[in-house]
């Protein structure tokens, strides 16, 4: 499928434009490259009349891309970077499979354990699809685990208004095979970002560096949504912190049964959130926002996992039932019981 441009572009699409999504796209887009996005509602029609917007300090420059919320017209992908919500994902996967051929590198970058983090990974659970991630496969069959290169985000933006998307602090974005090998597509996608202005790095550990950032998420997060406290305010509370602390404890313990090694003390872990400050989770901006919050793969996921290997996990677990009835009470969030007490939503 062609569209007049130069062959040695690859045809890159980002599906999902929003805080993280559309500052890849501007990125890259401002970097000389062909560019899509799927988008859609007020984002989309901003984004087709005016272009993406991207604000860095004082300066703002305007990406013309292609842009659609109908897979099927952007056409098969060289590269496709995934930002969706995961949530937003599992409710929409099979959308995605227009943009996907044999040969499609893709690329996530998204919260919490994805649908791929047990391809050719973790001893006994190697290839098990999570039910919190992935309930019916649907995820791993538009997007196959193969052709993936995991992604962790270590940066922030946030999108004020639709078509407009303003940087924030961090500019780190680590991607690995999942193979742990530095293969050439590896090699391809980080010349490409950092073509892009973005300081990405290889990792040999994609599967850590995802359960690394998780560590800090799982709790904070969930925390934040019950509370409505920022993450100054519930580490100066010797309760809170006491909370987290016994939820950081639970996930090392899963970690380790996975061959993950911290690295780190949960005091350590917890200095470095400090240091960020008087912040609001994501979790408890979505609250704030009427948004459907990533409860399933940033805290039932390990939850299932642990379950999986048959570790205790008793205080993730009570924080998970209490954020999973405030969102469900809040209108933003559905689940079941089944008769052993797991939660299906």
């Amino acid at each position: 499928m062609s569209d007049g441009a130069p062959k040695s572009r690859p045809r890159i699409c980002v599906a999902g434009a929003g805080a993280v999504g559309g500052l890849i796209a501007a990125r890259l887009a401002a970097a000389g490259e062909t560019v899509s996005v799927l988008a859609r509602g007020a984002h989309l029609q901003a984004i087709r009349a005016e272009g993406l917007l991207l604000e860095e300090g004082d300066a703002r420059t305007v990406a013309k891309i292609a842009a659609s919320d109908d897979a099927a017209a952007l056409g098969t992908q060289d590269i496709l970077f995934v930002a969706l919500k995961a949530h937003a994902l599992r409710e929409s996967a099979a959308t995605l499979a227009p943009l996907v051929g044999s040969d499609t590198v893709i690329v996530p970058a998204m919260n919490g354990v994805p649908w791929w983090f047990f391809h050719g990974y973790g001893g006994k659970l190697a290839g098990t699809r999570l039910d919190a991630v992935d309930p019916k496969g649907d995820i791993a069959r538009a997007l196959p685990p193969r052709q993936v290169l995991g992604a962790v985000v270590h940066l922030s933006s946030t999108m004020p208004a639709p078509g407009v998307i303003r940087r924030g602090k961090g500019n780190l974005l680590l991607v690995g095979d999942l193979s742990g090998e530095e293969s050439p597509r590896l090699q391809k996608i980080l010349r490409l970002l950092k073509k892009g202005g973005i300081d990405a790095r290889a990792t040999r550990e994609i599967q850590r560096e995802v359960w690394l950032k998780l560590w800090g998420n799982m709790n904070m997060n969930p925390i934040s949504a019950l509370t409505g406290s920022t993450a100054d305010v519930m580490l100066d509370d010797p309760l809170t912190l006491a909370l987290v602390r016994e939820m950081m404890d639970e996930a090392a313990t899963v970690g380790a049964a996975l061959g993950i090694d911290m690295g780190m003390s949960a005091d350590a872990r917890i200095a470095v959130t400090r240091e960020l400050g008087a912040f609001k989770t994501s979790m408890l901006q979505d609250f704030e926002a009427g948004r459907t919050p990533e409860i399933d793969a940033i805290l039932a996921a390990p939850c299932e996992i642990g379950h999986r290997l048959g570790i205790p996990m008793p205080w993730s677990k009570t924080v998970l039932g209490l954020v999973r009835q405030r969102a469900m009470n809040s209108g933003l969030y559905a689940y079941t019981v089944s008769g052993s007490g797991e939660a299906k939503s």
